[in-house]
């Protein structure tokens, strides 16, 4: 079943290495220039890069529709630059999965696709979409909603090692960010990690910098920019999170429980 997943971030991508595992044919779309903080595991980065690897799966840059539907055969997974996922009309997907993350809906519509899945706050079963999956952290993590809709957004991040706010990193203006450590380097509190034009950016607690946006990157202030993991695991850079696999289950099921109700309306 040919699946176009809008969003290429971390969480999309723990989405699409669990389908792809499973044998879905997978077309990802992002931004023309992503803004994902944790590139290390984002398919998003094949945009910049070309190509990009995830624990065993290969993501790769293509340019066009076209073009990504000639890799559908082989085993790695094409992202196309497509804000708006206007390859949907052209391509006509069986599932469509929404995992943007945008905190609400911004262009999804039931209608682009037989089964369409929509992850987070922002989207209502019967008018957006067919399915939501949870996304906040807790007891309904990863939970297929075939009514109703998520749990709405808090503006509060998930607890890790017993930090909420304090783990992100946000621009302290508007301007160009310019990164000054790296994903992976081990932070301390109030350390350096960045600069906005001339003014520094600094991490709140101590830990391993998990995710940092790109040199050169147009920020605002408050925009969320790097992301500081108290645990101070480095592996854990560089391999999907729990909440991005717990998710990518969730869709997984969604596409599943789906298809065979399809099926059965169709028999």
């Amino acid at each position: 079943m040919l699946t176009i997943i809008k969003g290429a971030g971390d969480i999309a991508s723990g989405i699409a290495i669990r389908l792809h595992r499973a044998g879905f044919k997978i077309i990802m779309t992002d931004l023309e220039k992503p803004t994902s903080i944790r590139r290390t595991v984002c398919f998003s980065q094949a945009i910049p890069d070309g190509k990009t690897t995830v624990e065993d799966v290969t993501a790769v840059c293509v340019k066009s529709a076209e073009e990504a539907i000639k890799m559908l055969d082989t085993d790695v997974i094409p992202v196309i630059p497509d804000e708006n996922a206007d390859c949907i009309k052209l391509l006509k997907p069986d599932i469509v999965i929404d995992s943007i993350l945008a905190k609400k809906n911004l262009n999804t519509t039931i209608d682009d696709a037989p089964i369409v899945i929509a992850v987070g706050p922002g989207f209502t079963v019967g008018k957006d979409c067919h399915a939501v999956v949870e996304t906040k952290r807790g007891h309904n993590l990863g939970r297929v909603y075939l009514s109703g809709s998520a749990a709405e957004n808090t503006g509060v991040p998930g607890n890790i090692g017993g930090y909420t706010n304090e783990r992100i990193i946000r621009a302290v203006s508007d301007g160009i960010f310019r990164q000054v450590c790296n994903i992976g380097d081990l932070v301390e509190k109030d350390q350096i990690v960045a600069y906005v034009d001339d003014n520094p950016v600094r991490c709140s607690i101590s830990g391993v910098l998990r995710g940092i946006l790109p040199d050169r990157t147009p920020v605002f202030e408050g925009m969320k920019s790097g992301d500081v993991d108290p645990r101070g695991i480095r592996e854990y850079c560089y391999t999907v999170s729990d909440k991005a696999l717990s998710v990518g289950g969730g869709v997984l099921e969604a596409c599943l429980r789906l298809s065979g109700l399809l099926n059965q309306k169709e028999l």
